[in-house]
């Protein structure tokens, strides 16, 4: 293929780069930290037109990228994360004196990582998007350097992440020596030959493990919660929306892809995973007063919903998994919207307490969180349960009935301490009222209320567009 074929094919991740560069160039020259945040939201923009816009599709740059419909699915959801947070995070930064141009520089990088990452097909091509993300991930985790918290979280971050990321260099390095490539279509043609060997497998391992640090999934949750509470909140929406649907996107192209003739070897280790993750978020959450610790016990939980998908191994599966995501992107999005309109006298609060009485002191705000938590429990008709609904479909139809029943379980488990905050909104007395939110808050908590209590309206083209996805590992 020619060099000007694979620079359509990667189009949408050459445009973002530049964009990145200019706008750090641009910050350089002086100019302000709102200029850049609103140009970064807008590229994102674009980045998410070109991606359906650019017809070309296939690989590129010698087998290492590839442009595929379950690409285009998962870039989209990053960009609409990455595009939000950004937003969300203007009057933030400036209210927090955090009001530096690298910031918003700092997503738009990473997001270039998550792009890679979603479109990788090679070990080589998925490592190095992973630490372009993980890399910019590291620093605006840490980024308010005069606040201990935001110190403590970036590095415990970045020590953990380099854990992971040497577990599964280690894998990679056992797959390439017992399976001689690289490569996403060479390893499957191997694998497709019948015996593997044990050197393979425990390669699977190692790369599964470093993957799942990547999605916090349990047993390597353990960052989470403190990098969660730690950083800044905008960093927080960012962390569990963009970044959490590029790895999960990684994880569903990694084990559908090379590994999918593997699939006795390593559904196992999914099925143990998943099952983990939900149970620990589910029960943890019970005990945490912090909200933000709180949505972290719940990503977890999430994540091990999504996993079922996985686990199953199956079109439907593939599909349910992207329909999930989408589903969680816009609950998250909504939710830490309304966590950053938690100030008082222009301070912020995060403990649950602080939601009490929120229905007579501001009722379309407690309306709106009330519809994200119902949604989250996974109640009908909101996006939540339908998002459930494809995944434990899916785990029943592959055989899987313990997961699925345990998935049932774990959601009406969750459920408790979803409908706590419910709870404090409308039975508890009123608290102190919270400040006026900025309007860019507004549309976000706005837009994606209506998305999640009107999903049933915009289901089918949901389910087209994941059933499309799917098509990249079951053609036909």
């Amino acid at each position: 293929m020619s060099l000007t074929a694979d620079l359509l094919i990667a189009l949408p991740e050459l445009i973002l780069v530049c964009s990145a560069i200019a706008l750090l160039m641009l910050g350089v020259f002086g100019a302000g930290a709102r200029l850049v945040s609103i140009a970064s939201a807008i590229a994102a923009v674009i980045v998410i037109a070109l991606i359906w816009v650019v017809p070309a599709s296939g690989e590129a740059f010698g087998g290492l990228f590839v442009k595929d419909p379950f690409g285009d699915f998962m870039k989209t959801l990053v960009m609409i994360g990455s595009a939000t947070a950004i937003v969300m995070s203007i009057r933030y930064i400036e209210h927090e004196g955090m009001a530096r141009f690298e910031f918003p520089v700092l997503m738009l990088f990473a997001t270039v990582g998550m792009l890679l990452m979603v479109s990788a097909n090679d070990l080589m091509s998925l490592y190095l998007g992973l630490e372009i993300q993980s890399l910019s991930l590291y620093v605006i985790a840490a980024f308010r350097r005069d606040a201990l918290r935001s110190s403590e979280a970036g590095l415990k971050y970045f020590v953990l992440g380099a854990l992971s990321s040497g577990m599964l260099l280690y894998g990679i390095s056992l797959v390439y020596g017992f399976a001689g490539s690289t490569s996403f279509a060479d390893l499957a043609s191997v694998f497709a030959g019948g015996e593997i060997s044990m050197g393979v497998i425990v390669g699977l391992v190692f790369v599964i493990s470093g993957l799942a640090f990547k999605i916090s999934a349990v047993p390597f949750h353990m960052w989470t919660p403190d990098v969660y509470e730690g950083s800044p909140t905008p960093v927080t929406a960012f962390f569990a929306s963009a970044p959490k649907v590029a790895a999960m996107a990684l994880t569903v192209r990694v084990l559908m892809g090379p590994f999918a003739d593997l699939v006795e070897q390593w559904q196992q280790i999914v099925v143990f995973v998943s099952i983990a993750s939900m149970l620990l978020g589910s029960l943890a959450a019970i005990a945490q007063q912090n909200i933000k610790r709180l949505m972290a016990y719940s990503s977890i939980g999430h994540v091990g919903y999504a996993l079922v998908g996985l686990a199953a191994g199956t079109s439907e599966g593939i599909r349910g998994v992207a329909v999930y995501m989408s589903i969680y992107l816009v609950m998250n999005l909504g939710t830490f919207a309304v966590i950053l309109c938690m100030k008082q006298k222009d301070r912020m609060v995060e403990q649950i307490s602080d939601l009490s009485g929120l229905s007579k002191t501001n009722p379309m705000l407690a309306l709106t969180l009330g519809i994200f938590m119902f949604s989250m429990a996974g109640i009908p008709p909101l996006a939540g349960f339908f998002g459930k609904l494809y995944v434990f479909l899916a785990a029943v139809e592959s055989g899987l009935y313990v997961l699925a029943v345990v998935g049932v379980l774990t959601s009406v488990i969750s459920a408790f301490y979803y409908l706590r905050i419910v709870k404090v909104m409308y039975f508890d007395e009123p608290e102190e009222a919270f400040d006026r939110p900025g309007r860019e808050l507004g549309v976000v908590i706005g837009v994606s209320a209506i998305w999640v209590f009107f999903f049933f309206a915009v289901l089918n083209p949901v389910l087209n567009s994941a059933a499309s996805a799917a098509t990249a590992f079951f053609p036909g």
